[in-house]
């Protein structure tokens, strides 16, 4: 009878996998099956629960948590997590495979520690993709005694990424320490294999808001501490008259999505805060600001206001039950989809409240293809906001005034929220 590690079985076993229309070429080392790390047979679900990524097992759920996987488990028989290749533009030429400790492929590197792996649809390099994408790892740690990856391996569908961008790599930073992110230099293919690895390849996907909220709480105390900045925040403030000091932010951000007339813009808000005793308007250019800079402004923030980008995604540090005020270029409104509640999503599941949008009536140039809805979008989207003066007024003397009685409510009750850094 033939073993499956016997010479004669793996050349059965090599042929067998060979099929083209299934696309599932792979490899064997001895008992260990190597399969595409992206399986093309589930392009059309790849953000689904039946995702590309690492396609031949299903996920673990539990109740409030993101979908994951996990290696050594019940789920994978015991078997380790086994990946080789390090392209970065074809995720089926990358593979993985599961692995007996006992029986790791021929050459392959093990690598102690826990390992956290991610798959996303989007990237790591914008502020609020890559927030989506590493908050299930910090909601992971937060279950499993705070633990602490030992590396990050992170792919964007199937392709290996070997950095983060500079805000997310700060704040993964302060909240678990060091980040090695792995990119199997020096040329070696592998195979690696891993002791321990922690697997996420849906983003927030089915976590529930009570975590989410835990998450962000821990997250906004982390990189506060971590910015030597007090993780309770600034706390109640009072003028010398009694009132409540509201801090307004003006959020700017150049090129596309920025104000037209950003000058316009910052009269009309400091005239409306002028009239409101205790508020304090400034003016910040998101461009120009420190991972850490970021975090003193977003916490000494009550209302922030701002065109819709990443730089919203700040709002992370700002205290709880502050306000949002979002703004857009014309083709928004009737063309982007769900995808521009993304910082309505955002301000729920960080305990913010979104106070409104406003759209741009006003068309800068009309779209070339008005019958094509993608077109025309992508014409509009990185278009210039403007204003309307009496809107924008009205709104902020609405806003200010909301804020001023909740601080004032606020005043009478215990804000402190010290168990937020559970970790």
């Amino acid at each position: 009878m033939e073993t499956q590690s016997s010479p004669k079985a793996l050349t059965k076993l090599k042929s067998s996998c060979r099929s083209t229309e299934l696309v599932i070429c792979c490899t064997s080392l001895d008992s260990v099956t190597f399969l595409p790390l992206k399986d093309l047979r589930f392009v059309e679900t790849a953000m689904l629960e039946h995702t590309w990524f690492i396609s031949s097992m299903n996920d673990t759920h539990e109740e409030n948590e993101a979908e994951h996987l996990y290696f050594p488990s019940e789920a994978s028989k015991g078997r380790l997590l086994c990946m080789k290749g390090r392209n970065k533009e074809d995720g089926t030429k990358n593979s993985y495979a599961f692995a007996w400790p006992e029986s790791l492929p021929e050459s392959a590197t093990l690598l102690k520690g826990l390992t956290f792996v991610s798959d996303t649809y989007y990237d790591y390099k914008n502020l609020w993709h890559g927030l989506t994408a590493m908050v299930p790892f910090v909601s992971w740690s937060i279950k499993n005694r705070c633990l602490r990856p030992n590396r990050w391996l992170l792919f964007h569908w199937g392709e290996l990424r070997d950095q983060m961008g500079s805000w997310l790599y700060h704040l993964m930073q302060a909240n678990f320490g060091e980040v090695e992110i792995v990119g199997f230099e020096g040329g070696a293919n592998g195979p690696y294999c891993f002791e321990k690895a922690a697997v996420m390849r849906h983003n927030e996907g089915s976590m529930g808001k009570a975590r989410k909220l835990q998450v962000f709480d821990l997250l906004r105390c982390k990189a506060r501490g971590f910015c030597g900045i007090n993780p309770a925040g600034k706390g109640q403030e009072f003028n010398e008259k009694g009132q409540p000091i509201i801090r307004l932010t003006l959020l700017m951000r150049r090129g596309s999505r920025s104000f037209k007339n950003a000058t316009a813009v910052t009269e009309i808000f400091a005239e409306e805060c002028a009239m409101v005793d205790g508020c304090v308007l400034k003016v910040e250019q998101s461009e120009d600001l420190s991972f850490c800079d970021q975090v003193k402004v977003m916490t000494g923030t009550d209302v922030v206001a701002s065109p819709h980008g990443a730089q919203l995604t700040n709002m992370l540090f700002m205290d709880r039950n502050s306000s949002v005020m979002e703004f857009f270029p014309k083709g928004w409104l009737e063309l982007a989809g769900v995808g521009q509640y993304a910082h309505h999503w955002m301000a729920d599941q960080s305990g913010m409240r979104h106070r409104g949008a406003w759209w741009d009536p006003l068309v800068q140039e009309e779209c070339p293809t008005p019958h094509n809805d993608l077109e025309c979008f992508k014409f509009d989207k990185n278009g210039q906001v403007g204003h309307n003066e009496t809107y924008f007024a009205e709104w902020a003397r609405s806003i200010l005034n909301q804020v001023r009685i909740s601080k004032l409510e606020q005043a009478t009750r215990n804000r402190s929220n010290l168990g937020a850094c559970v970790c």
